[in-house]
């Protein structure tokens, strides 16, 4: 029998189930910055990010009364649920052609300094967004949701030695792709 999930959302999915109001208020105060994070990291685009959160917290308050405590955690659940969204919009997704790049607004004392961050974070960015779906999903929840490689290989439904060469593929595509300095850089902006 394999050994039970410990869940910290636990205490409010009984409240869910019974379409409490004020749980899914407590859930998305636990979580909502999480998932629109991911959401954000996967997308590149904080707008359709929150389309996706929504989506990840209505289905959430919809699975509630048929979740099975100790199988998963509630938040892995709603990573993968997040995740795949993400996928879905990103086959969907056209590009978007512009004249011009939107204007960058400096909100930084240091505007050379805080121009240098944006530039390096873009450029970061933009080499995940390169990277195919899996690999930059793998290293969004590493590096930027800080998920262990059970959790992360469970959100993309693979096995925890997949996950680790989805890893250790798109480490060595940004190695190819990005400076150096930027690799050790990017991830702590």
């Amino acid at each position: 029998m394999p050994d039970l999930v410990t869940d910290l959302d636990a205490d409010l999915i009984p409240r869910l189930a019974a379409g409490d109001d004020k749980a899914l208020g407590e859930l998305m105060d636990r979580h909502m910055s999480r998932i629109h994070g991911l959401a954000t990291r996967l997308l590149g685009d904080p707008v359709m990010a929150e389309d996706v959160t929504q989506t990840v917290f209505l289905k959430t308050w919809q699975i509630a009364p048929d979740w099975v405590p100790g199988k998963a955690k509630l938040i892995t659940w709603m990573s993968r649920i997040g995740t795949h969204a993400c996928f879905d919009i990103i086959k969907k997704k056209k590009p978007v052609y512009v004249d011009s790049p939107p204007e960058l607004i400096d909100d930084h004392d240091d505007a050379a300094k805080g121009l240098m961050i944006a530039q390096r974070r873009q450029t970061v960015d933009s080499a995940l967004a390169a990277l195919p779906d899996n690999q930059r999903a793998a290293m969004v929840l590493c590096y930027y949701q800080y998920m262990s490689q059970t959790e992360a290989a469970e959100i993309l439904g693979v096995s925890v030695k997949a996950y680790e060469s989805l890893l250790s593929r798109a480490r060595r595509q940004l190695s190819r792709t990005l400076d150096p300095e930027l690799l050790n850089l990017g991830a702590a902006e």
